[in-house]
Protein backbone atom coordinates (compact mmCIF):
# COMPACT_ATOMS: atom_id res chain seq x y z
CA UNK A 1 0.00 0.00 0.00
CA UNK A 2 3.06 2.22 0.80
CA UNK A 3 4.23 1.73 -2.59
CA UNK A 4 0.94 2.48 -4.37
CA UNK A 5 1.18 5.94 -2.86
CA UNK A 6 4.72 6.34 -3.85
CA UNK A 7 3.72 5.50 -7.06
CA UNK A 8 1.25 7.87 -7.25
CA UNK A 9 2.98 10.91 -6.04
CA UNK A 10 5.94 9.75 -8.27
CA UNK A 11 3.35 10.86 -10.85
CA UNK A 12 1.67 13.33 -9.68
CA UNK A 13 4.63 15.25 -9.79
CA UNK A 14 5.78 13.68 -13.09
CA UNK A 15 2.56 15.72 -14.18
CA UNK A 16 3.47 18.80 -12.46
CA UNK A 17 6.71 19.36 -13.88
CA UNK A 18 4.83 18.65 -17.40
CA UNK A 19 2.18 21.18 -16.66
CA UNK A 20 5.03 23.96 -15.44
CA UNK A 21 7.41 22.93 -17.88
CA UNK A 22 4.16 23.23 -20.60
CA UNK A 23 3.11 26.48 -19.25
CA UNK A 24 6.71 27.97 -19.47
CA UNK A 25 6.73 26.61 -22.93
CA UNK A 26 3.66 28.36 -23.92
CA UNK A 27 4.61 31.98 -22.01
CA UNK A 28 7.90 32.14 -24.07
CA UNK A 29 6.04 31.77 -27.21
CA UNK A 30 3.57 34.07 -26.19
CA UNK A 31 4.87 37.29 -26.53
CA UNK A 32 4.30 40.20 -24.23
CA UNK A 33 2.48 43.60 -25.64
CA UNK A 34 4.25 46.38 -24.73
CA UNK A 35 3.83 49.88 -26.05
CA UNK A 36 7.23 51.83 -27.10
CA UNK A 37 7.14 54.03 -24.06
CA UNK A 38 7.21 50.92 -21.81
CA UNK A 39 10.16 49.17 -23.86
CA UNK A 40 12.50 52.17 -23.38
CA UNK A 41 11.98 51.92 -19.42
CA UNK A 42 14.15 48.60 -19.88
CA UNK A 43 12.19 47.17 -17.37
CA UNK A 44 11.46 43.90 -19.55
CA UNK A 45 15.44 43.30 -20.64
CA UNK A 46 15.42 39.47 -21.84
CA UNK A 47 11.65 39.37 -22.41
CA UNK A 48 10.02 38.03 -25.42
CA UNK A 49 7.65 41.32 -26.46
CA UNK A 50 5.22 42.45 -29.32
CA UNK A 51 5.85 46.07 -30.38
CA UNK A 52 3.12 47.46 -33.10
CA UNK A 53 3.80 51.11 -34.77
CA UNK A 54 4.98 52.92 -37.56
CA UNK A 55 8.29 53.23 -39.17
CA UNK A 56 10.38 56.67 -38.40
CA UNK A 57 13.64 55.52 -39.98
CA UNK A 58 14.95 52.36 -41.88
CA UNK A 59 18.52 51.67 -42.37
CA UNK A 60 19.89 48.05 -44.33
CA UNK A 61 23.42 46.99 -44.03
CA UNK A 62 24.46 43.37 -45.47
CA UNK A 63 24.25 41.63 -42.11
CA UNK A 64 21.83 43.60 -40.05
CA UNK A 65 18.88 45.81 -40.74
CA UNK A 66 18.10 48.51 -38.51
CA UNK A 67 14.71 50.13 -37.74
CA UNK A 68 13.03 52.81 -35.73
CA UNK A 69 9.19 52.23 -34.44
CA UNK A 70 7.31 54.65 -32.76
CA UNK A 71 3.82 54.24 -31.55
CA UNK A 72 2.61 58.03 -30.00
CA UNK A 73 3.10 56.70 -26.52
CA UNK A 74 6.60 58.81 -26.43
CA UNK A 75 8.69 60.98 -28.27
CA UNK A 76 11.46 58.55 -29.00
CA UNK A 77 11.46 55.70 -31.02
CA UNK A 78 12.70 52.04 -30.34
CA UNK A 79 15.45 50.92 -32.40
CA UNK A 80 15.31 47.24 -34.05
CA UNK A 81 17.77 45.30 -34.88
CA UNK A 82 17.09 42.30 -37.33
CA UNK A 83 18.95 39.92 -39.83
CA UNK A 84 18.80 41.12 -43.10
CA UNK A 85 16.15 38.04 -44.18
CA UNK A 86 13.35 39.53 -42.51
CA UNK A 87 13.46 42.58 -44.76
CA UNK A 88 10.64 42.82 -46.95
CA UNK A 89 9.98 45.06 -49.67
CA UNK A 90 7.08 46.55 -48.48
CA UNK A 91 9.11 47.67 -45.00
CA UNK A 92 9.48 50.90 -45.83
CA UNK A 93 9.82 54.51 -44.13
CA UNK A 94 6.01 55.09 -43.19
CA UNK A 95 4.90 51.08 -43.04
CA UNK A 96 2.88 49.79 -40.11
CA UNK A 97 4.30 47.02 -38.84
CA UNK A 98 4.75 44.49 -35.94
CA UNK A 99 7.75 43.50 -34.51
CA UNK A 100 8.15 40.08 -32.01
CA UNK A 101 11.95 39.75 -30.09
CA UNK A 102 13.86 39.70 -27.51
CA UNK A 103 14.62 43.18 -25.67
CA UNK A 104 18.42 43.82 -25.11
CA UNK A 105 20.46 46.61 -23.52
CA UNK A 106 21.70 48.90 -26.50
CA UNK A 107 25.24 49.08 -26.66
CA UNK A 108 24.66 52.79 -27.99
CA UNK A 109 24.46 55.66 -25.23
CA UNK A 110 21.61 57.54 -27.29
CA UNK A 111 19.28 54.74 -26.66
CA UNK A 112 19.02 52.38 -23.08
CA UNK A 113 17.35 49.33 -25.07
CA UNK A 114 16.73 47.97 -28.48
CA UNK A 115 14.67 45.07 -29.60
CA UNK A 116 16.21 41.95 -31.36
CA UNK A 117 13.50 41.05 -33.92
CA UNK A 118 13.06 37.47 -34.87
CA UNK A 119 9.71 38.49 -36.41
CA UNK A 120 8.43 41.46 -38.48
CA UNK A 121 5.12 41.67 -40.12
CA UNK A 122 4.46 44.55 -42.37
CA UNK A 123 0.37 45.62 -40.90
CA UNK A 124 -0.14 48.30 -43.30
CA UNK A 125 1.87 49.52 -46.33
CA UNK A 126 3.11 52.77 -47.11
CA UNK A 127 4.94 54.51 -50.46
CA UNK A 128 7.56 56.72 -49.43
CA UNK A 129 7.49 58.32 -52.83
CA UNK A 130 4.05 59.56 -52.19
CA UNK A 131 3.97 60.02 -48.72
CA UNK A 132 4.51 64.18 -47.80
CA UNK A 133 6.38 63.73 -45.16
CA UNK A 134 10.20 62.91 -45.82
CA UNK A 135 12.80 60.95 -43.52
CA UNK A 136 15.35 62.83 -41.28
CA UNK A 137 13.25 66.15 -42.52
CA UNK A 138 11.74 68.51 -40.25
CA UNK A 139 8.61 70.04 -41.54
CA UNK A 140 7.69 73.14 -40.79
CA UNK A 141 4.48 73.76 -38.60
CA UNK A 142 2.91 75.72 -41.89
CA UNK A 143 3.47 72.87 -44.20
CA UNK A 144 2.36 70.17 -42.08
CA UNK A 145 -0.80 72.94 -41.24
CA UNK A 146 -1.74 71.97 -44.56
CA UNK A 147 -2.27 67.78 -44.38
CA UNK A 148 -4.41 67.86 -41.01
CA UNK A 149 -5.16 64.35 -42.12
CA UNK A 150 -1.31 62.79 -41.93
CA UNK A 151 0.21 65.91 -39.61
CA UNK A 152 0.08 63.41 -36.35
CA UNK A 153 2.42 61.25 -38.20
CA UNK A 154 5.40 64.31 -37.75
CA UNK A 155 7.03 64.65 -34.50
CA UNK A 156 6.42 67.86 -33.89
CA UNK A 157 2.53 67.48 -34.19
CA UNK A 158 2.65 64.53 -32.16
CA UNK A 159 4.38 65.72 -28.97
CA UNK A 160 1.65 68.70 -29.45
CA UNK A 161 -1.33 66.04 -28.65
CA UNK A 162 0.94 64.46 -25.86
CA UNK A 163 1.08 67.74 -24.27
CA UNK A 164 -2.19 68.56 -25.14
CA UNK A 165 -3.84 65.46 -23.36
CA UNK A 166 -1.39 65.95 -20.42
CA UNK A 167 -2.41 69.33 -19.75
CA UNK A 168 -6.50 68.06 -20.63
CA UNK A 169 -5.60 65.70 -17.11
CA UNK A 170 -3.48 68.34 -15.39
CA UNK A 171 -6.73 71.10 -15.88
CA UNK A 172 -9.30 68.37 -14.45
CA UNK A 173 -6.90 67.00 -11.64
CA UNK A 174 -6.73 70.67 -10.48
CA UNK A 175 -10.34 71.71 -10.48
CA UNK A 176 -11.14 67.86 -8.71
CA UNK A 177 -8.54 68.47 -6.29
CA UNK A 178 -9.67 71.83 -4.76
CA UNK A 179 -13.05 70.51 -4.27
CA UNK A 180 -14.94 71.26 -8.36
CA UNK A 181 -18.09 69.88 -9.60
CA UNK A 182 -17.58 69.19 -13.24
CA UNK A 183 -20.44 70.05 -15.09
CA UNK A 184 -21.30 68.67 -18.66
CA UNK A 185 -22.44 72.24 -19.86
CA UNK A 186 -24.93 71.65 -23.24
CA UNK A 187 -23.54 72.37 -27.16
CA UNK A 188 -26.82 73.26 -28.37
CA UNK A 189 -28.26 76.36 -26.78
CA UNK A 190 -30.90 79.05 -26.95
CA UNK A 191 -28.93 81.66 -25.61
CA UNK A 192 -26.07 83.99 -26.33
CA UNK A 193 -23.80 84.26 -23.46
CA UNK A 194 -21.51 86.99 -24.58
CA UNK A 195 -24.39 89.32 -26.78
CA UNK A 196 -21.62 89.78 -29.83
CA UNK A 197 -24.58 87.90 -32.28
CA UNK A 198 -21.41 85.65 -33.39
CA UNK A 199 -24.17 82.51 -33.34
CA UNK A 200 -23.55 79.32 -35.60
CA UNK A 201 -27.37 78.66 -35.83
CA UNK A 202 -28.67 75.14 -35.60
CA UNK A 203 -31.56 73.52 -38.05
CA UNK A 204 -32.15 69.98 -39.13
CA UNK A 205 -30.50 69.59 -42.50
CA UNK A 206 -33.39 68.48 -44.73
CA UNK A 207 -36.39 70.12 -42.98
CA UNK A 208 -39.52 68.61 -44.70
CA UNK A 209 -41.58 72.12 -43.98
CA UNK A 210 -41.40 75.39 -42.01
CA UNK A 211 -42.45 73.35 -38.29
CA UNK A 212 -39.43 71.07 -38.77
CA UNK A 213 -37.24 73.66 -39.58
CA UNK A 214 -37.68 74.85 -35.82
CA UNK A 215 -36.60 71.88 -34.56
CA UNK A 216 -36.40 73.22 -30.82
CA UNK A 217 -39.41 75.61 -30.86
CA UNK A 218 -36.94 78.49 -30.25
CA UNK A 219 -33.91 79.32 -32.15
CA UNK A 220 -31.06 77.36 -31.02
CA UNK A 221 -27.21 77.58 -31.87
CA UNK A 222 -23.94 76.11 -30.81
CA UNK A 223 -22.69 77.34 -27.85
CA UNK A 224 -19.84 80.45 -27.15
CA UNK A 225 -19.97 79.86 -23.65
CA UNK A 226 -21.21 77.28 -20.67
CA UNK A 227 -21.32 80.05 -18.34
CA UNK A 228 -24.56 80.65 -18.11
CA UNK A 229 -25.95 77.02 -17.37
CA UNK A 230 -22.47 77.12 -14.61
CA UNK A 231 -24.49 79.79 -13.09
CA UNK A 232 -27.82 77.78 -12.81
CA UNK A 233 -25.14 75.20 -11.43
CA UNK A 234 -23.70 77.50 -9.18
CA UNK A 235 -27.17 77.95 -6.98
CA UNK A 236 -26.36 74.30 -5.53
CA UNK A 237 -22.80 73.96 -5.44
CA UNK A 238 -19.73 76.42 -4.35
CA UNK A 239 -17.25 74.91 -6.97
CA UNK A 240 -18.49 74.20 -10.37
CA UNK A 241 -16.39 73.66 -13.96
CA UNK A 242 -16.65 72.72 -17.24
CA UNK A 243 -14.34 72.17 -20.14
CA UNK A 244 -15.58 71.64 -24.00
CA UNK A 245 -15.53 73.08 -27.20
CA UNK A 246 -17.18 76.59 -27.97
CA UNK A 247 -17.87 78.25 -31.41
CA UNK A 248 -17.79 81.49 -32.46
CA UNK A 249 -19.02 82.50 -36.27
CA UNK A 250 -16.50 85.11 -36.67
CA UNK A 251 -15.43 85.47 -40.04
CA UNK A 252 -11.08 85.88 -38.67
CA UNK A 253 -8.31 84.78 -40.02
CA UNK A 254 -6.01 85.78 -37.14
CA UNK A 255 -3.60 83.81 -35.45
CA UNK A 256 -5.21 84.19 -32.10
CA UNK A 257 -8.96 83.10 -33.51
CA UNK A 258 -10.71 79.82 -34.10
CA UNK A 259 -14.51 79.05 -35.58
CA UNK A 260 -14.63 75.77 -33.12
CA UNK A 261 -12.17 76.15 -30.07
CA UNK A 262 -12.13 74.71 -26.31
CA UNK A 263 -12.90 76.46 -23.07
CA UNK A 264 -12.25 75.83 -19.39
CA UNK A 265 -14.51 77.65 -17.42
CA UNK A 266 -15.15 77.63 -13.35
CA UNK A 267 -18.09 79.42 -11.21
CA UNK A 268 -17.77 80.01 -7.87
CA UNK A 269 -20.37 81.14 -5.45
CA UNK A 270 -20.24 83.33 -1.98
CA UNK A 271 -17.23 85.26 -3.11
CA UNK A 272 -17.61 89.29 -3.58
CA UNK A 273 -13.89 89.79 -4.47
CA UNK A 274 -11.75 89.94 -7.74
CA UNK A 275 -8.96 88.00 -6.21
CA UNK A 276 -11.01 84.85 -5.37
CA UNK A 277 -10.76 84.64 -9.04
CA UNK A 278 -7.55 85.86 -9.97
CA UNK A 279 -5.91 83.19 -7.60
CA UNK A 280 -8.03 80.12 -9.29
CA UNK A 281 -6.90 81.40 -12.30
CA UNK A 282 -3.11 81.79 -11.40
CA UNK A 283 -3.38 78.95 -9.92
CA UNK A 284 -4.62 76.67 -12.21
CA UNK A 285 -2.18 77.79 -14.43
CA UNK A 286 0.97 76.98 -12.38
CA UNK A 287 -0.39 73.42 -11.63
CA UNK A 288 -1.47 72.56 -15.32
CA UNK A 289 2.05 73.89 -16.75
CA UNK A 290 4.14 72.21 -13.84
CA UNK A 291 2.24 69.03 -14.42
CA UNK A 292 2.83 68.99 -18.19
CA UNK A 293 6.95 70.38 -17.92
CA UNK A 294 7.19 67.18 -15.46
CA UNK A 295 5.39 64.79 -17.21
CA UNK A 296 5.82 65.88 -21.14
CA UNK A 297 9.54 66.96 -20.90
CA UNK A 298 11.03 65.56 -24.01
CA UNK A 299 7.81 66.87 -25.88
CA UNK A 300 7.85 70.03 -24.71
CA UNK A 301 11.65 70.69 -25.03
CA UNK A 302 11.08 69.43 -29.17
CA UNK A 303 9.10 72.76 -29.47
CA UNK A 304 11.22 74.81 -26.90
CA UNK A 305 14.21 74.18 -28.83
CA UNK A 306 13.77 73.41 -32.97
CA UNK A 307 10.02 75.37 -32.62
CA UNK A 308 10.66 78.39 -30.51
CA UNK A 309 13.87 78.55 -29.35
CA UNK A 310 14.24 80.33 -26.07
CA UNK A 311 10.68 80.33 -25.05
CA UNK A 312 11.61 77.79 -22.45
CA UNK A 313 13.44 80.93 -20.52
CA UNK A 314 10.04 82.70 -20.86
CA UNK A 315 8.30 79.87 -19.21
CA UNK A 316 10.67 79.58 -16.44
CA UNK A 317 10.19 83.35 -15.92
CA UNK A 318 6.20 82.79 -15.69
CA UNK A 319 6.44 80.00 -13.30
CA UNK A 320 8.91 81.81 -10.61
CA UNK A 321 6.31 85.35 -10.25
CA UNK A 322 3.45 86.04 -8.78
CA UNK A 323 1.19 88.03 -11.51
CA UNK A 324 1.08 91.57 -11.14
CA UNK A 325 -2.47 93.36 -10.73
CA UNK A 326 -3.31 96.97 -12.83
CA UNK A 327 -6.64 98.64 -13.41
CA UNK A 328 -8.09 99.19 -16.99
CA UNK A 329 -7.05 103.15 -15.75
CA UNK A 330 -3.59 101.72 -14.89
CA UNK A 331 -3.25 100.12 -17.80
CA UNK A 332 -4.21 103.23 -20.25
CA UNK A 333 -1.74 105.63 -18.29
CA UNK A 334 0.97 102.88 -19.20
CA UNK A 335 0.09 102.70 -22.76
CA UNK A 336 -0.55 106.16 -23.06
CA UNK A 337 2.96 107.20 -21.30
CA UNK A 338 4.30 104.76 -23.39
CA UNK A 339 6.87 105.97 -26.34
CA UNK A 340 5.15 103.18 -28.79
CA UNK A 341 2.83 104.05 -31.64
CA UNK A 342 -0.23 102.03 -31.62
CA UNK A 343 -2.89 101.51 -34.58
CA UNK A 344 -5.71 101.89 -31.96
CA UNK A 345 -6.61 104.53 -29.95
CA UNK A 346 -5.94 104.12 -26.69
CA UNK A 347 -8.47 106.72 -24.92
CA UNK A 348 -10.42 105.87 -21.58
CA UNK A 349 -13.15 103.58 -22.61
CA UNK A 350 -11.60 101.96 -25.53
CA UNK A 351 -11.15 98.13 -25.44
CA UNK A 352 -7.81 96.51 -25.27
CA UNK A 353 -6.36 95.84 -28.72
CA UNK A 354 -3.91 92.65 -29.14
CA UNK A 355 -1.35 94.95 -29.61
CA UNK A 356 -1.91 96.86 -26.34
CA UNK A 357 -2.37 93.91 -24.09
CA UNK A 358 1.45 92.46 -25.90
CA UNK A 359 2.47 95.78 -24.73
CA UNK A 360 1.23 95.95 -21.63
CA UNK A 361 2.60 92.19 -20.81
CA UNK A 362 6.09 93.01 -22.04
CA UNK A 363 5.77 96.38 -19.84
CA UNK A 364 5.40 94.00 -16.45
CA UNK A 365 8.12 91.85 -17.21
CA UNK A 366 6.95 89.43 -20.08
CA UNK A 367 5.00 87.16 -17.02
CA UNK A 368 1.34 87.35 -17.22
CA UNK A 369 -0.47 90.40 -16.02
CA UNK A 370 -4.40 90.94 -14.55
CA UNK A 371 -5.88 93.48 -15.73
CA UNK A 372 -9.38 94.94 -13.17
CA UNK A 373 -12.16 96.89 -13.70
CA UNK A 374 -13.16 97.73 -17.03
CA UNK A 375 -15.62 100.80 -18.01
CA UNK A 376 -19.07 99.10 -17.21
CA UNK A 377 -19.99 99.51 -21.10
CA UNK A 378 -17.13 97.39 -22.61
CA UNK A 379 -18.53 93.83 -20.67
CA UNK A 380 -21.43 91.76 -21.40
CA UNK A 381 -25.06 92.57 -18.61
CA UNK A 382 -24.11 89.74 -15.87
CA UNK A 383 -20.58 91.97 -15.09
CA UNK A 384 -21.02 93.12 -11.56
CA UNK A 385 -21.63 96.95 -11.67
CA UNK A 386 -18.74 98.53 -9.29
CA UNK A 387 -20.82 101.35 -9.33
CA UNK A 388 -17.95 103.88 -8.43
CA UNK A 389 -17.59 107.88 -9.53
CA UNK A 390 -16.65 109.46 -11.46
CA UNK A 391 -15.09 105.97 -13.85
CA UNK A 392 -18.11 104.00 -14.42
CA UNK A 393 -16.66 100.66 -14.20
CA UNK A 394 -17.16 96.78 -14.12
CA UNK A 395 -15.80 94.18 -11.47
CA UNK A 396 -14.24 92.04 -15.00
CA UNK A 397 -10.93 90.46 -15.17
CA UNK A 398 -8.73 89.62 -17.85
CA UNK A 399 -5.43 87.61 -17.73
CA UNK A 400 -2.80 88.53 -20.73
CA UNK A 401 0.32 86.78 -21.30
CA UNK A 402 3.10 86.82 -23.03
CA UNK A 403 3.13 86.08 -27.08
CA UNK A 404 -1.08 85.34 -27.27
CA UNK A 405 -2.52 88.56 -25.27
CA UNK A 406 -6.12 88.17 -23.83
CA UNK A 407 -6.06 84.30 -22.37
CA UNK A 408 -8.38 83.99 -18.91
CA UNK A 409 -11.26 86.96 -18.86
CA UNK A 410 -14.13 86.70 -15.91
CA UNK A 411 -15.96 88.68 -13.58
CA UNK A 412 -18.03 88.71 -10.60
CA UNK A 413 -22.00 88.53 -11.58
CA UNK A 414 -24.54 91.30 -11.22
CA UNK A 415 -26.39 89.42 -7.98
CA UNK A 416 -28.78 92.84 -7.72
CA UNK A 417 -31.73 91.87 -8.62
CA UNK A 418 -33.13 96.04 -9.83
CA UNK A 419 -28.99 96.83 -11.41
CA UNK A 420 -29.50 93.04 -13.30
CA UNK A 421 -33.15 94.01 -14.43
CA UNK A 422 -32.23 97.45 -15.44
CA UNK A 423 -28.86 96.55 -17.71
CA UNK A 424 -31.31 94.09 -19.21
CA UNK A 425 -34.01 96.07 -20.07
CA UNK A 426 -31.57 98.54 -21.81
CA UNK A 427 -30.49 95.86 -23.71
CA UNK A 428 -33.78 94.73 -24.75
CA UNK A 429 -32.87 90.95 -23.42
CA UNK A 430 -35.41 91.34 -20.22
CA UNK A 431 -37.88 88.78 -21.53
CA UNK A 432 -35.13 86.63 -22.93
CA UNK A 433 -33.46 86.56 -19.85
CA UNK A 434 -36.15 85.97 -17.67
CA UNK A 435 -35.08 82.92 -16.09
CA UNK A 436 -31.69 84.36 -15.49
CA UNK A 437 -33.67 87.43 -13.57
CA UNK A 438 -35.82 84.41 -11.80
CA UNK A 439 -32.67 82.92 -10.45
CA UNK A 440 -32.53 85.95 -7.96
CA UNK A 441 -35.40 85.19 -6.53
CA UNK A 442 -34.32 81.95 -5.43
CA UNK A 443 -31.19 81.69 -2.88
CA UNK A 444 -29.10 83.96 -5.12
CA UNK A 445 -25.69 84.31 -4.07
CA UNK A 446 -23.03 86.48 -5.06
CA UNK A 447 -20.75 84.88 -7.14
CA UNK A 448 -18.35 85.17 -10.05
CA UNK A 449 -16.39 82.88 -12.63
CA UNK A 450 -13.90 83.42 -15.48
CA UNK A 451 -12.81 81.45 -18.95
CA UNK A 452 -9.80 80.04 -20.16
CA UNK A 453 -8.77 79.58 -23.57
CA UNK A 454 -7.72 76.36 -23.72
CA UNK A 455 -5.65 76.78 -26.95
CA UNK A 456 -4.42 80.22 -26.05
CA UNK A 457 -3.23 78.45 -22.95
CA UNK A 458 -0.60 76.14 -25.17
CA UNK A 459 0.31 78.51 -27.63
CA UNK A 460 1.57 80.15 -23.93
CA UNK A 461 3.15 77.48 -22.91
CA UNK A 462 5.13 76.08 -25.98
CA UNK A 463 5.52 79.85 -27.68
CA UNK A 464 3.47 78.25 -30.83
CA UNK A 465 2.66 81.58 -32.90
CA UNK A 466 -0.54 80.03 -34.64
CA UNK A 467 -3.62 78.85 -32.63
CA UNK A 468 -4.17 76.25 -35.63
CA UNK A 469 -0.99 74.61 -35.04
CA UNK A 470 -2.64 73.51 -31.06
CA UNK A 471 -5.44 71.77 -32.14
CA UNK A 472 -5.70 68.47 -33.93
CA UNK A 473 -8.75 69.89 -36.83
CA UNK A 474 -8.70 73.27 -36.71
CA UNK A 475 -12.16 75.50 -37.78
CA UNK A 476 -11.46 78.55 -39.16
CA UNK A 477 -13.96 81.01 -41.96
CA UNK A 478 -13.35 79.07 -45.40
CA UNK A 479 -12.20 76.43 -43.79
CA UNK A 480 -13.69 72.52 -42.56
CA UNK A 481 -11.31 69.96 -44.15
CA UNK A 482 -12.07 66.51 -42.92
Amino acid sequence: MFQAAAKAQSVASTLSQAVLLSIRHYCKKTPTKLRVSEALLGAEWGAHVKIQGWVRSIRHQKVNLFLHVNDGSSLQSLQIVAASHLNDPLLTFGSAVEVTGVLKESPHRKQPVELEADEIHVIGECNPVDFPFKIKERHSLEYIRQLPHLRCRTNAFSSLLRVRSEATTAIHSYFKENGFVQIHTPIITSNDCEGAGELFQVVPSHPENEEDENFFSVPAFLTVSGQLHLEVMSGAFTRVYTFGPTFRAENSQSRRHLAEFFMVEAEISFTQCLEDLTRVMEDMFRSATEQVMAHCAEDVDLFHKHVTPGHRDTVDAILKKRFPVVTYSEAIDILNRSSQKFAFPTNWGCDLQTEHEKYLVKHCGNIPVFVTDYPYDLKPFYARDNQDSPEHTAAAVDLLVPGVGELCGGSLREERLDLLRARLKEAGLEDTYSWYLELRHFGSVPHGGFGLGFERYLQCILGVDNIKDVIPFPRFSHSCLL
